[in-house]
């Protein structure tokens, strides 16, 4: 591959993107793509870009090949997203200033979508939705309803933002890593869920529109697998909430297995999401990082774990949502999810008679791969365990109507088990 037979293509179709003059900040960086031994690179001057770069801060170099895959038209994961080759394809580097590429990598990502674009040809339109919008989507008021509760977290009262919709089995979701119940909106507005799910979806404290602990400062939130419980079991009391089923995704995936395992008979049953009993390699100093800027990197982060094939809207919500979080609250999550959880020791002991356990992982994600989760469900007895083909890391927001799908389906299995031991 000789990107630098596409440079000038390149720097111009970069001079006319919308989106990445949107991105651009006040300052002067410039950095070049390499792939072996030839390197194309941009430059920036006030947010702007400026053609070739004078000189270059950092670069960011793989094997020819593995561009080669990259700039295809339907790249394979994890070469779909450059955090994703960093992580999971040998050979795959930012040489130079590190920092000054954490600062920058919006621009980064940008400039390589635009050059997939120039190289592969423009990508094709997403697929029509597996099922047409909910009646209620043109609707001027949707269907959620919004309110606080109290619920007493580590012996100290906490008010929580949560929200809920529809009528029938009570549904409880949990969000992801340094984000909130929006994440879950669209779901909740799907007839297909409402009309048989009474679906409820909470902030976590310091998360969306909930608080924190009276004792608690900002900033000095981290998340422990003891207190992650104790904070959804105290929302399932306030609520009254009858025999839930736990849907989460992420590390609300992972909570979801030791619910299963610490709580089988208060719970429904469990459809754990992008999950596994570990998940080494996922927390990052730059999220925290003073010189960094924490609304523009932790978006960042965590765009790439979507697919490719995710509706563009979808994907923008999901990437605004992640620029919202409070200050340390991502981090603080990852210490839980990259750190504190670790249950290779104890998932085997789940008994999916009491709980019964569903595993979907999305093909295209990077963090927690489809493999990881399978070989998670393969050591819990009787569990369940799809690849949810052309999703990432966030099903229920970067695709919801597709996702619902694969929802439904695990509602079904639970459901008819739960029939099944009451025989």
């Amino acid at each position: 591959m000789r990107l630098a037979e596409r440079a000038d293509d390149w720097h111009a179709a970069c001079a006319a993107d919308t989106a990445l003059a949107a991105l651009g900040c006040r300052g002067e960086v410039g950095f070049g793509i390499r792939a072996g031994d030839e390197a194309v690179t941009f430059g920036f001057h006030d947010g702007r870009p400026v053609g070739a770069a004078r000189r270059t801060d950092f670069e960011v170099a793989a094997d020819p090949e593995a561009w080669r895959e990259f700039f295809s038209a339907e790249p394979r994961p994890p070469h779909h997203h450059l955090f994703g080759m960093l992580m999971r394809v040998p050979g795959t580097a930012v040489t130079g200033d590190e920092v000054c590429f954490a600062q920058h990598a919006h621009l980064v990502r940008r400039v390589l979508e635009i050059g997939r674009a120039v190289i592969a040809g423009p990508p094709p339109a997403p697929p029509a939705p597996t099922a047409p919008p909910a009646a209620s989507a043109a609707a001027r008021v949707d269907r959620i309803e919004g309110r606080y509760l109290w619920a007493e977290v580590g012996q100290e009262p906490v008010r929580l933002f949560y929200e809920h919709a529809g009528t029938g089995r009570d549904v409880l979701l949990l969000h992801t890593a340094g984000a909130d119940a929006r994440q879950f909106h669209h779901l909740m507005n799907d007839d297909r869920l409402t009309e048989r799910c009474h679906l409820v979806a909470f902030d976590l404290p310091w998360h969306g529109r909930s608080g924190g602990p009276p004792s608690e400062h900002p900033g000095a939130y981290a998340l422990d697998t003891d207190r992650y419980v104790a904070t959804i079991m105290a929302v399932i009391e306030a609520l009254n909430l009858d025999d839930p089923i736990v849907v989460g995704c992420s590390m609300g995936g992972e909570i979801c297995l030791e619910l299963a395992l610490r709580h089988p008979d208060r719970l429904g049953g469990v459809v754990a999401c992008e999950a596994a009993d570990h998940v080494p390699g996922r927390q990052v100093g730059w999220a925290r990082d003073p010189r960094v800027n924490q609304t523009l990197f932790v978006p960042e982060w965590v765009e790439g774990l979507m697919a490719p094939q995710s509706p563009p809207e979808h994907r923008r919500e999901v990437w605004w949502g992640y620029s919202q979080g409070g200050f340390g609250t991502f981090a603080g999550d990852i210490l839980f999810y990259s750190g504190d959880w670790d249950a290779r020791d104890r998932v085997g002991r789940i008994d999916t008679a009491r709980c019964p356990v569903v595993m979907l992982t999305g093909e295209y994600d990077y963090s927690c791969t489809p493999e990881m989760s399978r070989r998670t469900a393969g050591r819990i007895p009787g569990a369940v365990f799809r690849t949810m083909p052309g999703l990432g890391h966030f099903p229920m927001a970067e695709n919801p109507a597709e996702f619902a799908g694969h929802l439904l389906r695990a509602l079904d299995e639970i459901d008819g088990k739960t029939r099944e031991t009451a025989g």
